[in-house]
């Protein structure tokens, strides 16, 4: 599932991301790469998306959340 469509409080890891060169300097660069674990913290529409990940609080706006595929834990 998209990292859009998770729900607040759930529990997952990202299983993989996808995008141009640009794209995956910048994201792995804050610590989201395939394999860690997440929190989402909230998920409201027309919102960033909030996951706390690597004891940290990360917001995504939702075209970069759109690119990255996770898994429920």
């Amino acid at each position: 599932m998209k990292l859009t469509k998770t729900t607040a409080q759930m529990q997952g890891r990202i299983k993989t991301v996808g995008g141009d060169e640009h794209f995956m300097n910048r994201i792995t660069s804050i610590g989201i790469t395939e394999g860690t674990s997440f929190q989402t913290i909230r998920n409201d529409k027309k919102m960033p998306v909030l996951i706390y990940l690597r004891e940290t609080l990360i917001s995504l706006n939702r075209a970069d959340a759109e690119r990255i595929e996770v898994e429920k834990r």
